[in-house]
């Protein structure tokens, strides 16, 4: 691995416990205006995983989103998806929904079994301010979709978006150029993954443990890193002491102001006020 030039972890950032929906009890992962800005495009990376039907059962009745798009990834469990546009799936384990909010939309993620372990992430990516207000749009990519790479050192790496040694993932943007891969490490495993130059990135460690960069720096599970910026380091070193189970993010910067409501981000607080406005008057969706 020596011959490659690896980004280095910046920032270790821990989840937090919150609730949303009706009361679903996640980890926060990503969120924060200052976060929202060292890592743009990305806004907020949630992970829900309980065995406790209580925990989720409630879901996340009908609400409403203006001006970026949700990713929503399973490992276990079902989710049925409903919105405003006519739009209606269940997506299960490894299967994914991709959604453009768009200038407006209204829709509902409710949980499809009442036992059994619900796992999965939300990601909020950024628009530009050319697209905040484009048509909704909606996509649902079965786990079959889902293209997958397999090394040499025995790990299993699914390509959500982008693209890898290759491999191009199930969905490509142009606006942001997202980078979205599951990583699996079994004991043992050593990766180099290449990343686009000029990318904010990070990597959150979702089981096991991982090591990153060329300085080995220790991450534990449920922690997101941030990877450091410099010029000319294009990827990321990944090494596994024990089995562990990563998400890998990168995405191309807007460098637009962000201006944030709840379920509206927008680029201005009087466009935040106007997707207020449309919401108490019906006119949003």
């Amino acid at each position: 691995m020596s011959s490659f030039i690896s980004r280095e972890v910046e920032h270790l950032v821990p989840g937090q416990p919150a609730s949303d929906g009706a009361g679903v009890r996640l980890l926060r992962v990503l969120s924060g205006a200052g976060w929202q800005r060292r890592l743009d495009p990305f806004l907020m990376l949630d992970e829900f995983r309980s065995d406790q039907p209580g925990d989720y059962l409630a879901g996340f009745p009908e609400h409403p989103h203006r001006g970026f798009q949700t990713v929503t990834y399973m490992l276990a469990g079902r989710m049925r998806h409903r919105d405003s546009v006519g739009h209606e799936g269940v997506i299960g384990p490894g299967a994914v929904q991709w959604m453009n909010a768009g200038r407006g939309i209204l829709h509902s993620e409710m949980p499809e079994q009442q036992h059994g372990l619900m796992h999965g992430f939300q990601l909020w990516i950024n628009l530009p301010a050319s697209r905040k207000l484009s048509a909704p749009a909606y996509r649902e990519l079965e786990a079959d979709q889902i293209p997958e790479l397999r090394t040499a050192s025995g790990s299993l790496i699914r390509v959500i978006a982008g693209q890898l040694d290759g491999v191009d993932g199930a969905i490509q943007e142009a606006d942001t150029e997202p980078q979205y891969w599951d990583v699996r490490l079994p004991a043992g495993a050593c990766e180099y993954l290449a990343l686009p130059p000029g990318h904010h990135a990070a990597v959150y460690v979702y089981a096991g443990e991982a090591q990153l960069g060329e300085q080995a720096h220790q991450t534990a599970a449920r922690t997101l890193a941030v990877l450091s910026q410099t010029e000319g380091s294009h990827g990321v070193i990944v090494r596994a002491t024990q089995a562990a189970r990563l998400l890998v993010l990168a995405g191309r910067p807007l460098h637009q102001p962000i201006a944030q409501w709840g379920p509206f981000v927008m680029n201005t607080r009087a466009e935040i006020e106007q997707a207020i406005a449309d919401m108490r008057a019906g006119t949003l969706a």
